[in-house]
């Protein structure tokens, strides 16, 4: 197929978010996207419980402020696994550079979305990214 989509390598999303709007939204919005949404929990204690059980998952998408805790913590589990996070937060503490392939700034709108995460696709393919949306960092790949 000469004009075909390209393969996605991010296929499979764990959301972690505690604003059930905000949840429902991203759910909704990657679903229609075609990306396969292997859970969308609300604790880190839950997002900690679906890494452990070894469930295939190819990005984390986690706000930093969570109601039992910080998203910085499922990210150094995320990390144990060899698992991106791009961290979906208004407050972006130092170290989340260190932990995460990316960082999406709320508000943001759905298109911005789901352009962060295919900047963090080309990211850790090493390709420049074609387009940063608004509000939107791309770190280093961690090593």
């Amino acid at each position: 197929m000469l004009f075909g989509k390209k393969k996605r390598h991010i296929v499979r999303l764990l959301v972690v978010e505690d604003e059930p709007l905000v949840a429902f939204d991203n759910e909704h919005v990657l679903s229609e996207a075609k990306y396969e949404v292997v859970a969308t929990v609300d604790r880190v204690a839950d997002a900690i419980d679906i890494l452990s059980d070894g469930q295939a998952i190819d990005l984390i998408l986690v706000d930093i402020n969570l109601a039992d805790g910080s998203g910085l913590d499922v990210a150094r589990a995320a990390r144990q696994r060899d698992i991106p996070v791009m961290f979906v937060t208004g407050s972006l503490p130092p170290e989340a550079a260190e932990l995460a392939a990316g960082c999406l700034s709320k508000p943001y709108n759905q298109r911005d979305l789901l352009s962060a995460i295919v900047a963090i696709e080309e990211g850790l393919q090493g390709k420049p990214p074609k387009r940063l949306p608004p509000g939107f960092r791309l770190f280093a790949p961690a090593a």
